[in-house]
């Protein structure tokens, strides 16, 4: 797999992850019995980690500045 997500572009998927799955854990937000649906933080995590995202492969996009 290549990289294909920039430096700030992965950040903001690790943020964005965190706040999912603190909204699945009872962190502060209330229980609404949609709070499962924060377990999908996961995958913006998983794909900041790896540097690949399929979406973006598939769109033929690139935030990496390498590319």
């Amino acid at each position: 797999m290549t990289v294909n997500m920039g430096m700030l572009d992965r950040a903001i998927r690790v943020v964005v992850g965190i706040l999912l799955i603190a909204f699945a854990l009872p962190l502060g937000f209330p229980q609404t019995g949609w709070n499962w649906i924060g377990w999908i933080g996961i995958v913006p995590i998983v794909t900041a980690v790896i540097g690949n995202c399929p979406a973006y492969s598939l769109f033929g996009i690139t935030t990496c500045s390498r590319a």
